[in-house]
């Protein structure tokens, strides 16, 4: 941690400083004061043409934060956000937490009804609401305050050209509160109402968890591609903070320009889902050759199942730059595949990082067989306590269950074999869908796919691939190609081209979508 610049020995003084200030604050507002007092002048924030400074940033969320207080907002109240990511969404967050009021990140791809749901049960009583989403504000729950999360006319600031936006002056700070308000994730998905997953990171250390994985260090530049509703997004934005680092936000994904900005910016990491990361190679050879990506140095992935042959294809593209997470909303952290676990076993999401226990379990009965199939459970110490609105993950041996079937291989490096709720059982066999979709991926004339279980007669479910072609393919070949590689029993009976597969926004596959396709 003192060699990626998340602490210095040296100043023990800073580093208990820093800790108050993150208890008090949380890891946003936290990150930020603490980086204005050893950066001030280094760039927090790109959006688009806005360049804001750690100083001029804590001075802005100082004044939102005040003028929130004065009218009428305190720590016990809880404010949801509904915004795209840019500098808006960012000094909300952060002005929430300088209130040392609770925050609900809520996801741009809800519908009214949802949105109104997670606003009962998380009693959430201010709201701000990007302008381009006010159409969501048609049945909002009564009594709800929409905020204005811009500067007040007297401290508004004003840009100075095209590359800084100036803090406020003068203006009291308002003092710390007791203690941090937290935030609230909700569970991924955009079907039905998302579980709340309240969280609260008091310590600096908690960095450790990545730093001792991915070679993360002060002063870096991150571009930032994956949503900060979602909590890969998060952990890596709060970590940038803290190293005071420049953070590029992306805002709504394009390729194209994902690429421009790698170059334009000189970044040395970007934070994407692995749909993203297809978008990007998918631009064509002469397009990335022409791209200057020689700064990257990490290609930071997660939120979704990383398909081998494309995590290969990032490597040969970009070099042996790729980290691949896995974790969940709940657990936080599992497990990290660095560049050399990849190279060795293509697929793999690594191993766990210091100071987290990963281990699998058949019902209550642990399993050490290697290869053998398990449920994922996680001992990390930033685990959540139980959803806001009431039950938990199932706790085994003290390790929290992620929901997902895998196994190590002889080097100890977790294979993610799908969710125990995925699993199709066709004719008394087991299969898991990512082993096939792994699969697809690696035929010439296939862009993406998607496998999922049907109901049949006969066999009570059966195979059905949905599959995105990049050249001539019918479902013929599609069978034959699984059958050559796989036990028969594993070939889709059902065969379904599409121009592209429906996801949810942070870039999972949405089964229940897939199944309307039909």
């Amino acid at each position: 941690m003192q060699r990626a610049g998340l602490i210095d020995l040296r100043r023990p003084d800073e580093l208990v400083r820093t800790a108050r200030t993150m208890r008090t604050l949380g890891p946003i507002a936290g990150g930020i004061r603490t980086s204005a007092r050893r950066a001030p002048d280094r760039v927090a924030i790109v959006d688009g043409d806005i360049r804001v400074s750690y100083r001029e940033l804590d001075r802005r969320t100082d004044a939102i934060a005040a003028r929130w207080h004065g009218d009428g907002l305190r720590a016990r109240d809880t404010i949801g956000v509904l915004a795209p990511d840019g500098l808006s969404l960012v000094e909300t967050i952060a002005a929430a937490a300088k209130l040392g009021s609770k925050l609900v990140l809520l996801n741009t791809g809800f519908g009214a009804a949802q949105l109104r749901d997670v606003l009962v049960r998380e009693q959430v009583g201010a709201l701000v609401l990007d302008p381009a989403l006010s159409a969501l504000a048609t049945d909002l729950p009564k009594g709800i305050t929409l905020l204005d999360p811009s500067l007040s006319p007297q401290t508004h600031s004003t840009l100075l050209g095209p590359s800084a936006a100036k803090a406020p002056s003068g203006g009291a700070r308002l003092p710390d509160p007791a203690r941090q308000g937290g935030f609230v994730l909700l569970t991924g998905g955009t079907t039905g109402t998302p579980k709340g997953a309240p969280r609260q990171v008091e310590s600096p250390l908690a960095g450790a968890q990545f730093v001792d994985r991915v070679p993360l260090r002060r002063g870096q530049t991150m571009l930032l591609c994956a949503p900060l509703f979602h909590g890969t997004a998060l952990s890596q934005f709060i970590l940038a903070l803290n190293l005071g680092s420049t953070v590029v936000l992306h805002g709504k994904f394009d390729a194209a320009r994902a690429l421009a900005q790698l170059a334009e910016h000189r970044a040395e990491m970007i934070v994407l889902v692995p749909t993203m990361l297809r978008r990007i190679l998918d631009l064509g050879r002469a397009r990335l050759d022409a791209a200057d990506t020689s700064s990257l140095r990490i290609v930071f992935t997660a939120g979704a199942a990383l398909p081998s042959a494309l995590g290969t294809r990032a490597i040969e593209t970009f070099g042996p730059v790729l980290y691949n997470f896995y974790g969940c909303t709940e657990t936080g952290t599992a497990t990290i595949a660095t560049p050399e676990d990849w190279i060795a076993a293509p697929g793999t999401v690594g191993r766990a990082p210091v100071g987290i226990t990963v281990a699998l379990f058949d019902g209550d009965t642990p399993v050490t067989e290697l290869g053998s199939v398990g449920t994922v459970h996680v001992g990390n110490s930033i685990a959540f306590h139980g959803y806001s609105g009431g039950g938990s993950k199932q706790i085994r041996g003290g390790l929290m269950s992620t929901g997902d079937l895998g196994h190590f291989d002889s080097g100890g490096r977790l294979f993610i074999d799908g969710r125990d709720d995925d699993m199709i059982v066709s004719g008394g066999e087991n299969v898991f869908p990512g082993e096939v979709e792994d699969l697809l991926y690696r035929h010439p004339a296939v862009t993406e796919a998607a496998v999922i279980g049907v109901a049949d007669e006969e066999f009570g479910q059966r195979l059905a691939a949905f599959v995105v072609r990049a050249d001539d393919l019918d479902a013929d070949a599609v069978r034959t190609y699984v059958k050559a590689h796989l036990a028969r029993f594993k070939a889709p009976r059902d065969v379904v081209f599409v121009d592209e597969l429906p996801r949810t926004p942070t870039g999972k596959i949405d089964r229940r979508g897939l199944a309307a396709l039909r």
